[in-house]
Formats: C-alpha cells, sequence, structure tokens
C-alpha cells in the first residue's frame, strides 16, 4: 500500500487517476457523443462538450419534449430520444454524457457501460450503496470503459498546488479539515425552487421514464421540475455540494471512505413541502482526520471554504488556493498562493484525451464510488438519528 506521500507525489506529478484500456483513438478522430438528460445542466456538459475539437453531439435523450426541442437548438443534426436505451443501442455513439436526476444515475450508467459506451458521469455518482455497488459492478464488467465522474474541482489548477504544499511538509501534521457551503436568496425565492409550466402534463413528461427505479406515484409535475427537494430522487445538498467538496480532498489526500459519519440538522429556513434539510452538519470521521462540512441556505456569509489544519500550516481554498504558515512551527514560513491555472473546460478534455489516447481521467470512478459511500452515510445518519459507520469487510452501512 503507498504512503500518502507517496500518493500525493503522484498527484503533483499527474500520475494519479485510472488509465483509460479501451478503444484508443488518434488525436484527430471525431468523438460522438450522446447526452442523457437535457435539463440545465446537461445542457451545459453538452455545450462543454461541443466546444472541444473533434467531438459531434449525435444524440439526446430526455423524458420532458420541451427540453428534447430545445436541446436540438444547440446540435441540430442530433437524434432525439424519449428514453436513454433507445440511444444507447446507437453503435455509432462513442461516449454518453448522463446529467439526469441523482436517482437515476444508476440505471444510466448500467445500461451505458452494457452498451459499451465511455461514460461522463455527472456527480454525485449515486444516490445510495446500493446503486453505488451495482456501478461498480457494470463498470468491472465493461473491463476497458473509460469513466469521468463529474467533480469537477479534481481537474482545477488547485489540484496541483494542494498537493505541493502536502508533499512539501510545510503543512504538517493533518487533523482536520473543516469546509463550509452556505447560501441565501431573496425572501420569496425558496432555493432551488423552478416554476412549473402549464405543457408539464403527462402527455409531454415519460413520467415512467422520469420515476425509474423510484416508488410509483401518480404524476406530479412539482416533483419532475423540483426533484432535488424530494428524498426519492435527491440526496439534497449532500449530494450536490458535499460530494464536491469531499472528492477534490479525496483525490489529492488519497482519503479512504470514513470509518464512522454524523449528520444533523433540519428544515429551518425553507418549509415549503421539500423533504431534504436546508441547513446541516456533517461530521466524517476518517482514520486519520476529521473532515466537518457546514451548509445552510440562509445565510451567505461564511460562503464556500475548505481550511486543511496541519500542525504546520493551512491550506486555504475558496476561489482562489493558498497556504498559510503556523508560526509556532515554522517562524520563517511565508504565505504562497496556488499559481497553476485551469484550462477552460479542463474536466471535459480530460474525458475526450482519455478516450482518445489513453490518458488517465483525473476523477476516476474509485474516488466518485468512495464519495458515493460517503454521501449515503450522511444521509442514512440523518434520517436514523445516530451515528452510523462503515464496515469495510462486508463493505455495509452499521
Amino acid at each position: 500500500m503507498q504512503t500518502r506521500r507517496h500518493f500525493i507525489g503522484n498527484v503533483a506529478t499527474g500520475l494519479a487517476g485510472s488509465l483509460a484500456t479501451g478503444k484508443v483513438l488518434s488525436a484527430s478522430d471525431r468523438v460522438r457523443i450522446g447526452v442523457i438528460g437535457a435539463g440545465d445542466r446537461g445542457t451545459q456538459l453538452a455545450r462543454e462538450a461541443a466546444s472541444c475539437p473533434g467531438v459531434e453531439l449525435a444524440g439526446i435523450a430526455d423524458v420532458y419534449k420541451r427540453r428534447l426541442s430545445d436541446a436540438l437548438k444547440l446540435a441540430p443534426d442530433a437524434r432525439a430520444y424519449t428514453g436513454h436505451r433507445q440511444m444507447l443501442d446507437d453503435a455509432s455513439i462513442d461516449a454518453v454524457i448522463i446529467a439526469t436526476p441523482q436517482h437515476s444515475h444508476a440505471d444510466c450508467f448500467i445500461a451505458a457501460m452494457a452498451a459499451g459506451k465511455h461514460v461522463y458521469q455527472e456527480k454525485a455518482m449515486a444516490l445510495t450503496l446500493d446503486q453505488a455497488k451495482a456501478m461498480r459492478a457494470a463498470w468491472h464488467r465493461a473491463g476497458n470503459r473509460v469513466v469521468q465522474i463529474g467533480h469537477q474541482g479534481c481537474s482545477m489548477g488547485h489540484v496541483t498546488d494542494a498537493a505541493n504544499y502536502l508533499a512539501s511538509g510545510a503543512v504538517g501534521h493533518v487533523t482536520a479539515i473543516r469546509a463550509t457551503m452556505y447560501r441565501n436568496t431573496p425572501h420569496g425565492k425558496p432555493q432551488w425552487t423552478r416554476p412549473v409550466y402549464p405543457d408539464m402534463t403527462p402527455e409531454t413528461i415519460d413520467w415512467r421514464g422520469f420515476l425509474a427505479s423510484a416508488p410509483a406515484r401518480d404524476f406530479d409535475a412539482d416533483r419532475f421540475i423540483n426533484w432535488r427537494l424530494f428524498t426519492d430522487y435527491s440526496g439534497g445538498n449532500v449530494h450536490e455540494s458535499l460530494s464536491q467538496q469531499i472528492a477534490f480532498w479525496y483525490k489529492v489526500m488519497g482519503l479512504d471512505i470514513p470509518q464512522a459519519v454524523t449528520m444533523t440538522g433540519g428544515l429551518y429556513r425553507w418549509v415549503d413541502g421539500r423533504e431534504v434539510p436546508d441547513t446541516m452538519n456533517v461530521s466524517m470521521e476518517h482514520d486519520t482526520l476529521l473532515f466537518s462540512w457546514d451548509s445552510g441556505f440562509g445565510n451567505n456569509q461564511r460562503g464556500i471554504t475548505e481550511d486543511v489544519l496541519g500542525t504546520d500550516g493551512t491550506i486555504v481554498r475558496g476561489q482562489q488556493i493558498r497556504y498559510l504558515p503556523q508560526k509556532v512551527n515554522r517562524p520563517e514560513g511565508v504565505e504562497m498562493l496556488g499559481e497553476t491555472a485551469t484550462a477552460p473546460r479542463a474536466h471535459m478534455q480530460n474525458f475526450l484525451d482519455a478516450i482518445r489516447l489513453g490518458k488517465p481521467v483525473n476523477c476516476p470512478f474509485e474516488v466518485g464510488y468512495k464519495v458515493s459511500v460517503t454521501c449515503a452515510m450522511a444521509i442514512q445518519s440523518f434520517y436514523a438519528g445516530r451515528r452510523v459507520q462503515w464496515d469495510a469487510a462486508k463493505e455495509e452501512i452499521i
């Protein structure tokens, strides 16, 4: 087993990640991509892919006819599908972007692996532990497919800067990471809510396709458009934001699934029918450090921050990344500001380079899996009202 310093050194020199062992295209080959889920995020990722050299948007699948029509304006020559399985049957499509609601990630991913496609899987990778395990089994069966999990921070220049700070020894012994993610919205505009339009009807939305493996229920346009608010389809801000912040440090520091997780909180701001909490604290007990995360939707003063706390220094990450010495142990230490730039569309381009050239992906399946399990532990802790533990031998949350 490699030491943490060895792991960090590998990241700093660009050696970490999973090599793509499947079909390797030449740098000039066109990559034909299909998009599963043409909502806001899927459209954004489709634009990123289309702006990379040598990419053709060949297919778009969505359960809502209006979104299909809007997406085809971006790619007029693409074929439209109301179901992703029909698109996956097209052997000419090399890769797919999966940007559906979280509860249907597993269904789409498993089908894409079986169809032999490379996959850009939007975060968080899986909603539940069982889904994460099923996705891992499908990935192993596929054997040679490129998988990039959509934690885009893993392709930022911050990764190199953070790894260099840690590898230099300037941070010292890290015992804790403290992170925050706070937002606010104007009165009368609840966080995450979207309007229900008159054309959202059973005739324009494939409701059964939307539900996928979620519990059956009668058509509900509000649940369809505001799926992030409901536990059948969403892990709330744990899966939306905690996943992003821990993915970065899981990659940089080689952290594993925590031994135990405790989540507390509730609906303190937006009591509007949503089921996921709007204010929360998650404490993740790793074998070498405590990772704590605070989040809320009622005040944005604390913003988005991450502080890695070491005996000899602190790494502070927000819009920028910097190192601050602990003068008690490094009296001659000086503050350092990150210098590594992030290329435009870096995460998507990395995915394409992995398909064409066999380069390592920046957020491999293993990182997405560990992040998904951690998020599932947090959600289970919250609803059980207790601390939960990870049984590594049985791969179970107890």
